[in-house]
């Protein structure tokens, strides 16, 4: 299955707050696609005010998990966060990989 973490409400300046904590967001990331968790990921462009990360596992602890490990969530920069499951029937990442 797949889910969508969904980052929302950034602080004021995130970008550049962000920038203390990305190579510890970033780890963080790499090993969730090292494990297959973790399919794509990126914050949303002009304006930046949210990000979007797909994730693929048997259930959405695995996108809540890393959301509330990743050091944006818990240094206040992600204000608001969600976990949605996605229904995907076509694509690179189908259902079926």
């Amino acid at each position: 299955m797949h889910f969508l973490l969904l980052y929302s409400e950034l602080t004021d300046n995130y970008v550049e707050k962000r920038e203390a904590f990305r190579k510890e967001h970033l780890a963080l990331a790499q090993a969730a696609v090292e494990r297959g968790e973790l399919m794509l990921g990126g914050a949303l462009a002009d304006p930046v005010d949210g990000a979007v990360l797909l994730f693929k596992g048997a259930s959405k602890s695995v996108a809540e998990n890393f959301a509330k490990t990743d050091p944006y969530v818990r240094h206040g920069l992600v204000g608001r966060w969600q976990v949605r499951e996605w229904t995907t029937v076509i694509g690179t990442y189908h259902i079926g990989d």
